[in-house]
């Protein structure tokens, strides 16, 4: 990942590539954003009007490449917009900096060091920019992400390398709370970065045995406690939801326990995650042209992984634990079929009329398995169903709940961190659509209203008198067009903002 520096130097003397500046939408025409003070001088106070010339508007998503003037020991100026200029007095919203300072990562690709003088009037604003530029300067590199080489290949695989060095300007480094922001956006961004990775990863490189070796690996390094059941131990235990999916492939099911404890948390959260490391739909085969991005069936179970660690690393005062639902979800002879009956973990019985519901199958064995410990609250993330993605579009997450305090508390920390989400409704006369004459209930229902249907599947799995919501991450966890802002194209880490944010709000008592 890049690096990241608060500086003592401003946008005038830092020895850079090229130095980022942004660039609002005002009444009269583009207008130079804070922090861009030093380079506006260095054009004569002009920056504005060659920005215009060059078509520049300030706009969302506009990144416009001028030379330098010879006031900057810089050689680059990259303007990026910043959107409609705030109202006198008033800042730049959090979510645009992240975007701008995305965008501007992108734009700079194959660069190995630059100077970010965008707003940074507090300490947010600073981790919102650093969280941005980091996040946007992601690619996917299979052979690994460490630096290219110049020459031949490696000289071509240098120019598509990510921007390699952020210095973040105007951002206080000697300040406690710029240093904590910068620091924590560094965490998260990592965090995510590495969700992504694992969402990108080729299905035959990750199955649910590697996925759950990584979370060893990561539970070593920082000090968490894991625990896997294999196909033998869920057998034995009575996961019939794991097991009836992962029985068609020749890569078992595992359930991984993620734990991180703090000794003086008061509060608990449970994250639940599905992890259909690919999914093919089973004896209900996806038709042709749904299965090609079905290796990011496991971006919720990712984005578990990620909070968890995240939280760790971030020293929270709470325990967080993670529960990966993982299996690859394939048609055999061995394959769970239309009309068998599985018995879940805790003992209800679900009729299977489609094999490609098969998430909610083995998200209902880990949320009644981690019903059991009793936590404060249980949030589950799956990119669950199309019909969420009919819904909501592609950058828009459901999210549904059995308690509409708990439901909206988790829509504004979402809104707050900058994902976009929803609150849907859970009505109640949609599960006598899921009634079956050989089950306690089938797994699928009426097909109106499925994305609904699902989350009132997976509450007959939670614990009574818990807490619990579901976030229905379908659309913005895969994102299939060109990149914008800090958003690239594949493997997003949709949501682990959100769960981050929760995990802090539930850490300072914020959250009943």
């Amino acid at each position: 990942m890049s690096a990241l520096t608060l500086s003592t130097s401003s946008a005038a003397t830092l020895r850079a590539d090229a130095i980022v500046v942004g660039v609002a939408k005002g009444p009269k025409g583009p207008v130079v954003a804070p922090g861009a003070e030093a380079v506006d001088k260095a054009f004569d106070g002009k920056l504005a009007g060659v920005l215009e010339t060059l078509g520049a508007t300030g706009a969302e998503g506009e990144s416009t490449k001028l030379p330098a003037p010879s006031g900057l020991k810089a050689p680059v100026v990259l303007a990026v917009g910043l959107g409609d200029a705030p109202a006198k007095d008033d800042s730049f919203d959090y979510e645009a900096l992240r975007r701008a300072a995305g965008t501007a990562a992108r734009a700079l690709t194959g660069t190995k060091k630059a100077g970010f003088a965008l707003p940074v009037e507090d300490a947010e604003a600073a981790s919102a920019v650093a969280e941005g530029a980091l996040l946007g300067a992601y690619s996917y590199r299979p052979g690994g992400n460490g630096p290219a080489k110049k020459g031949g290949k490696d000289d071509k695989a240098a120019k598509s390398a990510p921007l390699a060095e952020i210095a973040l300007l105007g951002a206080k480094p000697r300040d406690k709370a710029f240093k904590a922001a910068a620091d924590r956006a560094v965490t998260v961004a990592e965090e995510i970065n590495k969700a992504r990775d694992l969402v990108n990863m080729p299905p035959n490189d990750l199955d649910p045995k590697t996925f759950a070796a990584a979370a060893q690996t990561a539970g070593k390094e920082f000090g968490l406690k894991v625990e896997v059941l294999d196909e033998k131990a869920l057998l034995k235990g009575g996961f019939g939801g794991i097991m009836g999916v992962g029985r068609g492939s020749d890569a078992p099911p595992r359930l991984v326990r993620i734990a991180y404890t703090h000794p003086k948390a008061e509060k608990t959260l449970a994250f639940v995650g599905k992890g259909i490391t690919y999914d093919s739909g089973g004896i209900s085969l996806k038709p042709a042209g749904h299965n090609e991005t079905m290796k990011c069936d496991m971006a919720g179970a990712a984005a578990v992984f990620a909070a968890v660690v995240a939280a760790a690393r971030l020293g929270l005062k709470v325990n967080v634990t993670g529960w990966l639902a993982l299996a690859e979800n394939m048609p055999s002879g061995s394959a769970t079929r239309p009309g068998d009956v599985l018995k879940m973990y805790g003992g209800k019985t679900v009729e299977v009329l489609n094999t490609d519901a098969e998430g909610r199958l083995v998200l209902g064995d880990a949320l009644a398995r981690a019903s059991e410990e009793n936590p404060d609250a249980i949030v589950d993330v799956a990119t669950l169903t199309g019909a969420m993605v009919l819904a909501l579009g592609n950058r828009t997450f459901g999210i549904m709940a059995n308690d509409d305090a708990f439901r909206t508390s988790l829509y504004e920390i979402a809104e707050e961190v900058g994902e976009q989400a929803w609150p849907m409704p859970l009505p109640a006369e949609l599960r006598k659509a899921m009634d079956s004459p050989v089950a306690d209930f089938a797994n699928m229902g009426e097909r109106m209203g499925g994305g609904l249907l699902a989350g009132i599947f997976l509450k007959e799995f939670v614990g009574e008198g818990i807490t619990w919501a579901h976030l229905d991450i379908a659309g913005p966890a895969y994102h299939e067009s060109a990149p914008f802002g800090y958003t690239p194209k594949g493997g997003t880490g949709s949501a682990i903002r959100t769960l981050v944010r929760l995990a802090e709000h539930t850490a300072a008592g914020d959250l009943g």
